[in-house]
């Protein structure tokens, strides 16, 4: 398989080099692609530098923030176009350990289309010690599922593996929500198109350096988001 491991950025330049190092020390047969949305703190060149010693790493640098869905959609079209078959989605800032990389390619060797890194399965967890975010990440979850009937657990985690077959079965093109909806969205499309989904147990680590891009308006948008999927979504 020809695995492609997508990372947007933006003001990463604390965490890019790190992650980038340790995901090529456990994994020499994978690619990363940077998506960066002009970090004006030097994000970009730092991966650029890094390509000097790592052949199979790749960077797009959009002119302007677009935000988390157009960086992975347009990740998604490179890598297709480039001719990689397995694709999976990471943070940057170690919230998604890559350890866990290996699971999710033994569920796709299984047979299953998508992979989603779930903190809400036996066996996940997170570090998140706040009470509120918890209950609106949870809630959340238990809203999204209820609304959409797909099973899954955890929809709003944005920790998942896809094949080639699945993303050109979802559709790219169809995919209209922003923000981190999209990762809802993306699994719903797939659920809506027939594709096998499995949820892994991960352990969902709060960023210790840098800052988060997370915020209650943002999580309140997705929750509201997710009636709008449910209507318009076929």
């Amino acid at each position: 398989m020809n695995h492609l491991l997508l990372i947007p950025t933006y003001n990463e330049a604390e965490n890019v080099e790190k992650i980038i190092e340790e995901v090529f020390r456990l994994y020499k047969d994978i690619s990363i692609l940077i998506i960066d949305d002009s970090s004006p703190d030097g994000t970009a060149k730092k991966v650029q530098n890094l390509q000097e010693r790592f052949k199979n790493l790749y960077i797009i640098v959009q002119p302007e923030k677009k935000g988390l869905a157009n960086a992975y959609i347009n990740g998604f079209k490179w890598g297709i176009e480039n001719g990689f078959d397995l694709f999976t989605s990471c943070d940057a800032d170690f919230s998604h350990n890559p350890i866990y990389i290996s699971e999710f390619r033994k569920k796709i060797q299984e047979g299953y289309d998508v992979v989603v890194g779930s903190r809400y399965i036996k066996g996940g967890s997170t570090t998140e010690k706040n009470f509120f975010r918890n209950f609106i990440s949870i809630g959340g979850n238990i809203w999204a599922d209820m609304l959409l009937k797909t099973g899954i657990k955890d929809l709003l985690e944005g920790f998942n593996t896809y094949t080639k077959e699945a993303l050109l079965k979802i559709n790219l093109d169809k995919v209209k929500s922003g923000g981190f909806i999209f990762q809802t969205e993306m699994k719903y499309r797939a659920y809506k198109s027939g594709l096998k989904l499995v949820e892994v147990p991960i352990c969902f680590k709060v960023r210790t350096i840098g800052q988060s891009k997370m915020s209650l308006g943002i999580i309140l948008e997705a929750l509201i988001n997710v009636i709008l999927l449910k209507f318009n979504v076929k």
